[in-house]
């Protein structure tokens, strides 16, 4: 009598990849073992070939006419029964291993693989291990990843909008970061929020920065001297020739030459340093030093008596007044000692120095140098802050940022994460001893493979480079298909959300480590919320239903609610503070509490 859950017999074997010719008793839809229903033959759903002692397990990547044998398409076995597994582990006694030591041979059983076979697959706990969701077709068995592997090795998260990425995102890292013993208390993940979705969702085990913070939240400051110079020098003045930018840069040199010899900073060699060390130097003083030969005039052909008429201020970006020059040989004279050339360049730097909303970077609180480059905090204040704290996850919001300058400041922190855990390696506070998971969100828009930029230069290094100093990424996207190839082939866990777009699919389908692709053709009807795991975190490819947080701590990512929204009445609408948010760049912006500014007047009386 045959078992309940044989499904047929294996018809040939091609390395991994095996045909089976389905047993004609077994009827297509649901079979119903130990009181349980099951789907026969779906695509991504598990076999079982027992090899006496161990069994081999497999996953369906196509079924019917087209997993038929090529061998036999004109001959008289050829039908829809057919279908096509690929071997991808056995169980040993008790343990599942990735990986076979045997193949089967022709007309072995293929069963059914019921939720005790996943069970003894999936249900073993380690430690070590994050629980992500649940199988797609056996809600009662967890789903585990491994995270060593899933930091160490790299991942990447992808699925279109509305797919649940954001809500797998904020799972995974709850899971992580979960309290009770459940999570790992002393987790350190940097998340960098492209849209300000994640705080609501993680904010009682975060910290969070932003520009404009909130209650509870903290100041989302970035030191411009922890920028390459040439970086800041492009975002500030624009473009400037070979000549105006060396010069420029050995004023930098010279001013951080200065500070290091002056406080003696620790680490620091006066033989070795160059322009791009971190090392605080005052934009504010740069710029006057710039601005004066370019306007500069003389009383005396000599040029020994400047036609100075009042001097500039740093503090102020205030330019220097001088008695214009004549067109004629006669006094005031131009001054032809020290001048790049670069007036319009200077111009748009003040103007930017005095831009509101770059302050963050240009101003930075108490990391913005004084006019002679001191700082009241330096570099070891703001890393702790970021990532010293006794929480688990930092989310640095970039809602805010002005997208002139966002690719460079992501480069910039991403610099600043890694240099200082690279060489701080076998420190406490180090990449090796205390490994750190670089979280980032909407990656398409700054790992495109067209044009080079601080952020994909730094993104690569950690994909390359990053595994064996403790530094792990996860690249989150709606776009797979627009991210470097190099960047990509570098993650060794893939969680694939819905993709509708076939250029999407194919990319993932070709970066995905197994050969599944009939489990990749089902990305478009993944329903929201359900992901497919594979790779070196995943003990096995599986089709997983994500674990949704509480409503109350899910991303602000939903769609809004039109329908219902266009349906009621309208309330009042104030267009004036509309129109104040939007000067102030910030959401969260309300006017003042009546009587606020009257107290603050009086106090100043």
């Amino acid at each position: 009598m045959n078992a309940p859950t044989l499904l047929g017999h294996v018809g040939s074997v091609a390395g991994s990849t095996v045909s089976v010719r389905q047993f004609e008793g077994v009827a297509s839809g649901i079979a119903i073992i130990g009181g349980r229903s099951y789907r026969v033959g779906q695509v991504g759903s598990f076999v079982r070939i027992p090899q006496g002692y161990h069994d081999l397990y497999a996953i369906i990547s196509e079924v019917g006419a087209s997993a038929t044998p090529v061998t036999l398409v004109d001959a008289l076995d050829r039908g829809e029964r057919w279908l096509t597994v690929q071997l991808i582990g056995e169980i040993v006694e008790a343990s599942f291993e990735r990986g076979i030591s045997q193949y089967p041979n022709v007309n072995d059983e293929v069963h059914l693989v019921t939720e005790e076979d996943l069970a003894k697959i999936y249900g073993a706990e380690f430690s070590g291990q994050v629980i992500v969701g649940r199988l797609a077709n056996a809600e009662s068995i967890p789903v585990r990843l491994d995270l060593d592997k899933l930091v160490t090795r790299h991942s990447a998260v992808l699925g279109s909008t509305g797919s649940g990425k954001s809500t797998t995102v904020s799972s995974l890292l709850r899971s992580i970061s979960a309290p009770d013993g459940a999570g790992f208390p002393s987790a350190r993940v940097l998340l960098l929020d492209i849209h300000g979705e994640y705080a609501s969702a993680l904010a009682d085990n975060a910290e969070i920065f932003r520009i404009t913070p909130g209650v509870g939240e903290k100041q989302l400051v970035i030191p411009y001297w922890a920028l390459r110079p040439a970086e800041i020098l492009n975002f500030l003045c624009g473009k400037l020739d070979d000549r105006a930018t060396t010069a420029i840069l050995d004023k930098i040199f010279a001013a951080k030459s200065a500070i290091a010899q002056a406080d003696n900073l620790p680490g620091v060699d006066l033989n070795s340093m160059t322009v791009d060390s971190p090392i605080p130097y005052s934009l504010r003083s740069l710029w006057l030093e710039l601005i004066e030969p370019e306007v500069k005039t003389w009383l005396d052909q000599a040029k020994t008596q400047p036609a100075i008429i009042q001097p500039g201020d740093a503090i102020t970006l205030r330019q220097p007044a001088y008695q214009p020059h004549t067109t004629t040989n006669s006094a005031p004279y131009q001054n032809n000692i020290g001048v790049l050339g670069i007036r319009k360049q200077l111009d748009r730097m003040r103007s930017r120095m005095l831009d509101r909303q770059f302050e963050f970077l240009l101003k930075p609180g108490e990391w913005e140098p004084d006019l002679t480059g001191h700082v009241t905090n330096d570099l070891p204040s703001l890393l702790e802050s970021w990532i010293g704290h006794e929480k688990a996850i930092t989310v640095l919001d970039l809602s805010g940022i002005p997208s002139a300058v966002l690719l460079d400041l992501i480069g910039a922190i991403l610099s600043i994460i890694y240099e200082a855990l690279f060489w701080g390696r076998e420190r406490d506070e180090g990449g090796r001893k205390r490994p750190q998971l670089v979280v980032m969100e909407e990656a398409h828009r700054y790992l495109g493979r067209e044009s080079d930029n601080p952020a994909r230069e730094m993104v690569q290094r950690i994909a390359k480079e990053g595994r064996k100093f403790g530094i792990g990424a996860m690249i989150v996207s709606q776009r797979p298909s627009e991210i470097d190839d190099t960047i990509l082939s570098q993650c060794g866990t893939f969680v694939a959300l819905r993709l509708t777009n076939s250029t999407d699919r194919s990319k993932v389908q070709a970066a995905l480590p197994d050969n599944l692709s009939g489990i990749a053709d089902s990305l478009s009807v993944l329903r929201t919320g359900e992901a497919i795991i594979t790779g070196e975190a995943a003990r096995l490819p599986v089709r997983c239903r994500v674990t949704l947080p509480p409503k109350d701590r899910r991303p602000n990512s939903e769609d809004p609610l039109v329908a219902d929204s266009w349906k009621r009445p309208r309330g009042p609408e104030n267009y004036d503070e509309l129109v104040a948010v939007w000067r102030a760049q910030d959401p969260k912006w309300k006017p003042p509490e009546v009587g606020e500014n009257e107290g603050e007047n009086e106090g100043g009386n």
